[in-house]
């Protein structure tokens, strides 16, 4: 509970940021087609269950 770390990643390190600018190119030039299944993808996270 208390002292652990949390699993999340850090988007503000260089290599996430780059990854997130290339998602955020592909959804300006309109070739994603599901957006938060490609930001699941580009950082590694499991995409969450509604």
């Amino acid at each position: 509970m208390f002292g652990k770390k949390s699993k999340s990643s850090d988007l503000t390190s260089k290599e996430n940021v780059a990854k997130g600018q290339q998602v955020y190119d592909r959804i300006e030039r309109g070739q994603a087609k599901d957006v938060p299944a490609e930001l699941d993808a580009t950082y590694g996270r499991k995409p969450k269950k509604a």
